[in-house]
């Protein structure tokens, strides 16, 4: 979703060679390659294959076959966005190939080292030549941590052009096509659901927590929940129960899945894409996790940070439908953030 609009900018400018390379990291079909289709995008150029494992023998795997692929077709620059594991490995991988390195959503933080995509942050943003970011908080952290202010550029949010991108062809799309069509019109009113965090769905305790809550509010409400395959593992395992008003969806593609959220009547999730993008179209959004990294989302958006404890999560769900708090316009946020990266790349390459 993020390298989408950033690939599409590219071929507007003169002397770009980009080249998607697809490291394996998110190995189910759904959740990979079927985005590709969704987000019009081409099939990547290079797919290293590097899939299941723990964080450190998934990370081994890609840096050994993404320095494999470098050695042979040696880049200029490698772009990384977010904070996965390929984010990581491949920055590493870059570096010690003597490539220039740009972080896409450089300098965001949560503060919290017990979540591996904080550590993938900082350790990215270490040996980062070039930080694009998407809010005035990650270009203060990165201040603050020391990084060159030339090589800092405010470029807005990538994931917004693409949520931009997608509200119009979803305006050309035939609603009929989407197999959840028949059920948002039958339930019509509802919350759109996700949960896939590993620090969620991994520990019993916390998971049956959540569950309760999301139960109290499905006797209410109906959910309609993609199931990351991540989180239907951990359902089974911890036989966890869940309210016959929480319907189960296979995983979505993003069209679908927008096509879904956007008429929610709020958005329950642990992601970090979903906080930007219902902020930007003013959709009550209640994040369930104890802190998080884009904070500007709590500041201007209609984000809500809930914890995880059955109590906090009611509490703040009353709150997000009694406020229907509507975001103002963040800055930057505008569907152009594509555009400024690679006139900033061109600028600093020439």
């Amino acid at each position: 979703m993020k390298i989408a609009p950033i690939y599409r900018e590219s071929l507007n400018h003169e002397g770009v060679d980009c080249r998607i390379v697809h490291t394996g990291q998110h190995y189910d079909y759904v959740m990979s390659e079927a985005f590709f289709k969704d987000l019009g995008i081409p099939a990547p150029d290079f797919h290293l294959g590097a899939a299941k494992g723990s964080h450190a023998a998934q990370t081994s795997r890609i840096m050994t076959a993404f320095e494999k692929l470098c050695r042979e077709e040696p880049p200029d620059l490698v772009m990384v966005v977010g904070d996965v594991n390929s984010t990581l490995a491949c920055s590493i991988v870059a570096k010690k190939q003597h490539a220039k390195l740009a972080h896409v959503e450089a300098g965001l933080r949560s503060f919290d080292l017990t979540m591996p995509e904080e550590i993938n942050r900082m350790v990215t943003d270490s040996i980062t030549d070039y930080f694009f970011a998407t809010e005035q908080s990650a270009v203060r952290n990165l201040l603050r941590e020391g990084k060159d202010p030339k090589n800092i550029h405010f470029v807005g949010n990538v994931m917004i052009d693409n949520l931009f991108h997608q509200l119009e062809a979803l305006n050309k799309t035939d609603p009929n096509l989407f197999p959840a069509f028949a059920l948002k019109k039958e339930v019509k009113n509802y919350v759109f659901l996700t949960l896939h965090r590993p620090s969620n769905v991994d520990n019993r305790e916390t998971f049956e927590a959540i569950a309760s809550a999301l139960n109290r509010i499905a006797s209410d409400t109906a959910i309609l929940f993609p199931v990351h395959p991540r989180t239907a593992k951990m359902i089974a395992e911890f036989g966890i129960s869940l309210s016959r008003n929480i319907h189960f969806l296979s995983p979505l593609g993003f069209q679908e899945s927008l096509f879904l959220w956007k008429d929610s009547l709020m958005v329950l999730t642990d992601s970090g894409g979903l906080q930007e993008e219902t902020s930007a179209l003013g959709i009550p959004c209640l994040t369930i996790r104890e802190n998080t990294e884009r904070p500007i989302t709590l500041e201007m958006g209609s984000n809500i940070l809930a914890g995880t404890t059955m109590d906090g999560i009611l509490d703040s769900y009353a709150r997000g439908l009694n406020g229907r708090a509507k975001s103002k316009a963040i800055p930057k946020w505008d569907g152009k953030a594509s555009q400024r990266i690679w006139k900033a790349l061109q600028r600093t390459e020439r």
